[in-house]
C-alpha cells in the first residue's frame, strides 16, 4: 500500500510541474535588424557625348558639323528631396570669332515635392580664344575691335567675347512610371553679349517604355519633344542696334538606352527666315540667302552619363 501512495504522489508532482511549464510565457527568439547603411549626401555626376550638329535652341552652334561635349557636376543632397549642385561642361564649336569652345559654369538647386521635380539656378556660357570680326570697320570706329580686326568676305562681323550668363527655372512633372511633363523658364540681360536681351520659354513632355518591353535586354526606349520660344530684344550699336527677331523652336525624337549609354535620334526646327537666322548668328558661311545653321536638321547623339553613387561603387 505504502509503494502505491508514494507512486500516486509521483505522479501528482510530475503533472504539476507539467503544467506548470505550460503556463510560463514561451521564450521568443528575435532576428536583429540589418544594419541601416550611412546616409552618404555627396555624389558626383560625369558624362561625355558626341553628336552630329550641336543645336543650342534650334540654332547650330558648330557650323551643322559634329561637336563633342563632357561635363562634371558635384551633388550634395540635403535631404532625399532636396540638392544642391554646381557644374562645369564644355562642347566644341564653331563661331563666327573663332572661339576655341564654349565652357559652361552653373550652380542651382532642385526640390521635390512630390511628384513635381524643381530645378532653380544661373548658368554662365563663356566662349574663351574668340577674335574680333569686323566686316563693316564699326568696330574699330567704337574701339570694340582693334585695327586690323579680321574681315569676312560675306560682311557679317562678330565681338570678340560674347560670353553671357541666364538665371532659369524648371519644372517636371511625373504623371506615371511612363509618362512625364515638363516647362522651362531662362533669362539673360544680355544674351551672347549682344546687347539684347533674351527670355527663353519651353514645355516638354517624356514618354519612356516600360522596362520589360525587351526582356531582359537591358535596353530601355523613350519618345520626348520639346516646343520652345526665344524672345530676343534690341542690340547695341556694335551690331547695329537693330531688333533681333523672336522664333519658335521644336524638336521630337526617340532614344535608346542601354546601361550608362544613350542613343538620341532627333528632328529639330525653328520658324526663323534664313535671313532673320543670319543677322541673329553672324554666321560665317552665310551667302546672300541667308543662314542655314536655324532650319531643319536631323540630330543623332551619343552619351554616356554616370554618378559616383551608382556606377562607381
Amino acid at each position: 500500500m505504502k509503494t502505491i501512495y508514494l507512486a500516486a504522489f509521483a505522479l501528482l508532482v510530475a503533472g504539476t510541474a507539467v503544467a506548470s511549464a505550460a503556463d510560463l510565457p514561451a521564450k521568443v527568439y528575435t532576428k536583429a535588424p540589418p544594419p541601416v547603411a550611412a546616409f552618404d549626401p555627396w555624389d558626383v555626376a560625369f558624362g561625355a557625348g558626341i553628336t552630329n550638329n550641336y543645336l543650342f535652341r534650334g540654332v547650330s552652334q558648330s557650323n551643322r558639323e559634329a561637336s563633342v561635349s563632357a561635363y562634371f557636376e558635384p551633388r550634395y543632397n540635403v535631404t532625399k528631396d532636396l540638392q544642391l549642385y554646381v557644374g562645369a561642361a564644355g562642347n566644341s564649336i564653331s563661331f563666327t570669332n573663332r572661339a576655341a569652345a564654349e565652357v559652361d559654369v552653373y550652380a542651382g538647386i532642385r526640390p521635390t515635392f512630390g511628384a513635381f521635380a524643381f530645378d532653380f539656378g544661373v548658368w554662365g556660357y563663356l566662349y574663351p580664344g574668340g577674335q574680333c570680326i569686323d566686316g563693316n570697320a564699326g568696330g574699330v570706329a567704337a574701339g570694340l575691335c582693334p585695327a586690323g580686326a579680321a574681315f569676312l568676305p560675306n560682311g557679317n562681323f562678330m565681338k570678340k567675347d560674347v560670353s553671357f550668363y541666364e538665371v532659369y527655372g524648371k519644372v517636371t512633372y511625373t504623371v506615371s512610371d511612363t509618362f512625364s511633363v515638363g516647362a522651362n523658364a531662362f533669362y539673360s540681360p544680355n544674351f551672347l553679349n549682344s546687347g539684347a536681351d533674351g527670355t527663353y520659354a519651353s514645355v516638354t513632355a517624356k514618354v519612356t517604355a516600360p522596362t520589360d518591353w525587351f526582356g531582359s535586354s537591358g535596353v530601355g526606349m523613350y519618345l520626348s519633344g520639346e516646343f520652345g520660344r526665344q524672345w530676343l530684344g534690341t542690340s547695341d550699336a556694335f551690331y547695329g542696334n537693330v531688333k533681333f527677331a523672336d522664333y519658335n523652336t521644336w524638336n521630337v525624337g526617340i532614344g535608346f538606352t542601354y546601361k550608362v549609354f544613350t542613343l538620341d535620334l532627333r528632328y529639330s526646327d525653328t520658324n526663323l527666315s534664313k535671313a532673320d537666322c543670319n543677322l541673329f548668328t553672324s554666321d560665317f558661311t552665310a551667302t546672300a540667302a541667308g543662314s542655314k545653321w536655324c532650319g531643319a536638321a536631323g540630330i543623332v547623339k551619343l552619351s554616356a552619363d554616370l554618378t559616383a553613387m551608382s556606377n562607381l561603387k
